[in-house]
């Protein structure tokens, strides 16, 4: 049963939005071929231990996917996806074939920008590479490839499948298949020494591409990794090892435009800056989020998280978990969340044009943000300072606390 949307007449009082964000396209596929030991996304095995290899249902899954679509039409009828972003789990456990059929789907149900970036989850493993110039054929336009580290004994301690050969191919197979490729690397890993990191960063930047995710491991709740903590580097080798990454992507020409995404000029991530920039999105697929604005309102929705419940009740037009209104007092916060990652901040006027509330309302809690030198700020832009983007967290439950 669908939780109906709440609104909460007082709380959503004054909120009145002039216009609508840019819009983005999220579409969640939910099965790896082994669930890894630190990941907390709503990502299955996608057979059981002992069970003989087969292939994920991608049929019936395209199905549910554009059955969710179509029941998703109202709420975002007119408007035009800017960006496609296919996450996981493992999307380039798809065929070519599959994501052509989803793509051509979408296409012929709603309004796509001309030149509009899609984007595709992969893993290094051989099947995956193989199958990226049928990607391209499809219609992806960007890859981002989950390598972690070019090390294989950390790559067994992450409990990844590939190993750094199959990572280094899988790369060069990116770069001739799509040439815009990002590759998402982990450091402060178990065990992993400073000049550990320093060869896992330089192999990363040595094999050009354009964007880099750099991510500090961290324990997540509910996962293998909380349950039982490997030996990770202390908080001051953590902090020294955070440095040298960042330091030498700058040295490299990557812009370290938010907190974990570096990219050279041109090459930022379009999706993602839609999310940072408190843009709304539809997500389709197990588990999916979603943020939509209306005039008067902005909605937060979350699809059926398992995969099999998911695609019967898509298919039933009842994939909806849940819908709630964002409360008017909860409304600053959540933006701050988004645009306080990145390092150009954000203007005050978008500020008001995204949230439908007036600059005065935050403007104690920013003077007293720069009172403690985690931001900047004046009548036209926030900026968070180099402390300020150390100690994100303590500046955000600032805003949140507010």
């Amino acid at each position: 049963m669908v939780n109906e949307t709440r609104i909460d007449a007082a709380s959503l009082t004054g909120i009145r939005l002039a216009t609508l964000p840019p819009l983005s396209l999220y579409v969640h596929v939910p099965w790896c071929v082994r669930k890894c030991p630190y990941c907390d996304f709503n990502s299955h095995e996608w057979r059981e231990p002992g069970e003989a290899a087969a292939a994920i249902p991608e049929e019936a899954y395209a199905q549910a996917l554009i059955a969710d679509l179509e029941s998703a039409l109202p709420s975002i009828w007119g408007r035009r996806i800017e960006t496609i972003f296919f996450g996981g789990g493992t999307p380039s456990l798809l065929s070519g074939a599959a994501l052509d059929r989803i793509l051509s789907a979408i296409r012929a149900r709603v309004s796509l920008a001309p030149g509009a970036e899609i984007t595709l989850e992969a893993n290094p493993g051989t099947v995956e590479a193989a199958r990226f110039g049928q990607f391209h054929d499809a219609g992806i336009t960007r890859l981002s490839v989950g390598v972690q580290s070019f090390n294989d004994a950390h790559l067994r301690r992450l409990g990844r499948i590939h190993g750094a050969d199959d990572a280094r191919r899988a790369v060069e197979a990116a770069l001739r298949a799509i040439g815009n490729v990002n590759l998402d690397i982990m450091y402060a890993l178990p065990e992993q020494t400073l000049e550990q990191a320093r060869e896992d960063i330089e192999m990363a930047i040595a094999t050009g591409v354009p964007h880099l995710s750099a991510y500090h491991l961290t324990l997540e709740p509910n996962t293998l990794f909380a349950r039982h903590p490997p030996p990770l580097p202390d908080e001051d080798l953590a902090s020294d090892i955070q440095d040298l990454v960042d330091q030498t992507l700058s040295v490299a020409g990557f812009e370290h435009y938010e907190t974990s995404a570096h990219a050279r000029p041109g090459a930022r991530c379009g999706h993602n800056l839609n999310y940072w920039q408190f843009g709304d999105y539809l997500g389709i697929g197990a588990g999916a989020h979603s943020k939509i604005s209306f005039p008067d309102r902005i909605v937060r929705e979350a699809r059926v998280r398992l995969p099999r419940d998911y695609m019967q009740r898509a298919i039933e037009g009842r994939a909806l978990q849940s819908s709630q209104a964002v409360a008017r007092a909860d409304l600053a916060g959540e933006y701050m969340m988004n645009a306080l990652r990145l390092a150009d901040g954000f203007e005050m006027a978008r500020f008001t044009e995204r949230t439908g509330l007036a600059a005065t309302s935050i403007g104690a809690v920013l003077d007293q943000a720069a009172r403690r030198g985690l931001i900047t700020h004046d009548v036209v832009r926030v900026r968070p300072t180099e402390l300020g983007r150390r100690f994100l967290n303590d500046l955000l439950a600032m805003f949140l606390a507010a």
